[in-house]
């Protein structure tokens, strides 16, 4: 049996589900968790409470027990506890006596721990701890609270990772050069034989299948840090992509079952409409692969196109191509859609799950599909030559007219060539 830890640093979700599966894998068959998932939203699909944290003395259960990973760990929940400024000690309230005890929330000790909180009288406990600002004692030791005070008063000045992140080397492909930490806005990674990952490399393979791409991986299967190809600085490095406060963006929905990446030489116009008016997104055209190996962030893959599912994110128009490695072991079994249900059943549904729900975990609302079907791989190759065309017209080499430049870095052979 294993609980979650206290004396700790607060952790959202994916700190927890992490922990959980750990200690699965060292051997305990129960986890102990909170009655909360640690900040986990409501959804608008709730017959009740639709815009509140879940909060059942059971949902913590049920998140983590369905938390891909955990296998056949049994989760168990307990009650919430308040602590008790008769006798210093966290305990289930006395109906009798609630004046006695103060509730102590994760969110509340962290505003604690931010304005450096210090140890309140042990003979006169406040109800009110932010305005006196101290911590009662009796409910983390000393040394533990001076560790989580440092960390959320220097949790921007980098001598802090988050534990869950991981500070091992990603890992990439050896035609790449890296620079920076991962985990932090340092972090670049650039081709040793092209000039840009976005304009330099072919958008296809030369010679071979007619349906084959190449796709640039991103993010590596089972990785959670969103990496993208920078439009913007020279050499259109990969880095990570950032949240609104400036902070490294990382999946919170769970980690990808598929390795992502993009098409080269393509680009989803904002000016090209849809049937709703939704333009497109900006980027190159994006790439699921299906297949059952890791492809190493910064490596070109020939890539069998399956279809594509057309994502509205946000209100633009977000196309995701499904492709099969032509190197992966199913490959040779896998042409179409229709083939991939039946080699591989439910991957579609699986994929339109993390497509419409990714976001939910960061408290967002659900995506929506212009289809719930994939379309043809025939349709896929007009998307990928139409998206080539606007890459071409972005490039000036096409015979269609772009009126800006975006601020894209553009300045490459493959580009101005």
């Amino acid at each position: 049996m294993a609980i979650w830890p206290a004396p700790m640093v607060y952790a959202g979700p994916t700190e927890v589900e992490f922990h959980a599966k750990s200690r699965r894998s060292a051997g305990a068959s129960y986890f102990v968790v909170g009655r909360d998932p640690a900040g986990m939203k409501g959804s608008h699909l709730a017959v009740a409470h639709q815009d509140d944290d879940l909060y059942d003395g059971d949902h913590g259960r049920y998140v983590l027990q369905n938390s891909p990973g955990i296998g056949s760990m049994k989760m168990l929940s307990f009650v919430k506890v308040m602590y008790d400024i008769t006798d210093n000690v966290m305990k289930i309230p006395d109906e009798s006596r609630l004046e006695d005890f103060i509730s102590i929330s994760g969110s509340k000790m962290r505003l604690l721990a931010r304005n450096g909180a210090v140890p309140c009288s042990p003979t006169n406990i406040p109800t009110d701890l932010v305005d006196a600002n101290c911590v009662p004692s009796g409910f983390m030791v000393p040394k533990g609270w001076d560790i989580v005070v440092d960390y959320y008063r220097n949790i921007d000045a980098g001598r802090w990772i988050p534990w869950s992140r991981p500070l091992v080397d990603p890992g990439a492909d050896s035609r790449t050069e890296k620079s920076g930490k991962f985990g932090t806005g340092s972090f670049q990674l650039k081709h040793k034989d092209y000039e840009s990952f976005w304009h330099d490399i072919p958008m296809k393979p030369s010679g071979g299948e007619e349906n084959v791409i190449n796709l640039v991986t991103e993010i590596p299967l089972h990785m959670t840090a969103k990496m993208e190809v920078n439009k913007k600085l020279p050499g259109n490095v990969i880095a990570q992509d950032t949240n609104d406060d400036g902070s490294p963006r990382y999946y919170t929905y769970g980690t990808p079952f598929f390795n992502y990446g993009y098409i080269p030489q393509t680009w989803e116009d904002p000016s090209l409409k849809d049937s709703l008016g939704n333009g497109g997104d900006n980027d190159p055209l994006d790439v699921m692969e299906i297949g059952s190996k890791r492809l190493e962030m910064g490596s070109t893959t020939p890539c069998r196109v399956l279809g594509h599912l057309e994502l509205i994110d946000e209100g633009e128009m977000d196309n995701k191509v499904i492709c099969i490695a032509l190197s992966d072991p199913d490959a040779g079994s896998i042409h179409n859609i229709g083939d991939l249900e039946r080699v591989k059943p439910g991957t579609i549904n699986r994929l339109k799950d993390w497509l419409t729900r990714y976001k939910t975990s960061d408290g967002k609302a659900e995506n929506s599909l212009a289809s719930e079907e994939p379309t043809s791989t025939k349709e896929a190759m007009e998307l990928i030559e139409e998206t080539h065309q606007r890459w071409k017209n972005l490039c000036g080499k096409g015979t269609g007219y772009v009126s800006e430049d975006y601020g894209f870095w553009l300045n490459a052979p493959g580009c101005k060539g």
